[in-house]
């Protein structure tokens, strides 16, 4: 039965995407039967793993609408499955605003799949609306990316409130994983005091390694694979098969 984990903050531009992206491939690399699951409109992690959206005739979106189960959207990409995202996504949103246990539309997709993956992880959108709200009422765990800033800081409390509604209403073993620093520069100040200070103030585990900033990390989208095959030997990539580790059960 696989292990589900929901990569979320609602601040864009944290590598949420790129998180999910290379934790997938380092978790592969381990063993790992992996699928991710793309729940933003955006489709940045379908794009990111080589995929075309526009190119798609099914999508998560089917799925979420009860079109198409989501065994039959599952494409492959660098080893790993995907449930892929497309623009069509944002309409799903509209469509379960209208339906009763609407929380649970992924949760219900993704049972079937469970006993043919080890490790599932979300993509959620920048936002706190019903598709993020869904990818926390599916997981098992949340693990929140953090950028060494300040409103990336704020940020963190706004999501631990929704992640208590969630555990109210809809996912009361939801397990908060911690915070992974991303885009990390340890030459600043403000880098290593907003680290220091997430920690302290929100009781939240800093999870090591932080993943340094590098330009070989936001040049692997367009190659279609994570910088663990573009750059395979660089910072980020030997930071995020470090991380990978705390999910494999045969380390």
């Amino acid at each position: 039965m696989a292990r589900i984990v929901a990569v979320a903050n609602q601040k864009g531009g944290v590598a949420k995407t790129t998180t999910v992206h290379c934790l997938g491939a380092a978790l592969t690399e381990r063993g790992l039967r992996v699928l991710l699951v793309d729940l933003d409109p955006q489709a940045c992690l379908t794009f990111s793993a080589g995929i075309d959206p526009d190119a798609l005739e099914v999508s998560l979106h089917d799925v979420l609408v009860g079109r198409s189960d989501a065994a039959s959207v599952l494409v492959e990409a660098s080893g790993m499955s995907l449930l892929p995202a497309t623009i069509d996504l944002a309409g799903a949103e509209v469509h379960l605003l209208t339906r009763p246990g609407r929380e649970h539309a992924l949760a219900r997709a993704l049972a079937p799949l469970l006993d043919d993956f080890d490790m599932v992880l979300i993509d959620c959108p920048p936002s706190l609306g019903v598709l993020t709200i869904n990818g926390l009422t599916a997981a098992q765990g949340v693990l929140i990316p953090l950028q060494c800033e300040t409103l990336s800081h704020r940020g963190v409390g706004q999501l631990l409130e929704t992640i208590g509604d969630v555990r109210a209403f809809t996912n009361p073993s939801l397990a908060v994983e911690g915070v992974v620093a991303t885009m990390f520069d340890p030459r600043t100040r403000l880098a290593n005091q907003t680290l220091a200070s997430v920690g302290e103030a929100y009781g939240l585990e800093v999870l090591q390694p932080p993943i340094p900033k590098s330009v070989r990390v936001a040049e692997a989208p367009g190659r279609g694979v994570s910088v663990l095959t573009s750059a395979p030997h660089s910072p980020p990539a030997e930071a995020y098969r470090a991380l990978a580790a705390r999910w494999d059960p045969h380390p």
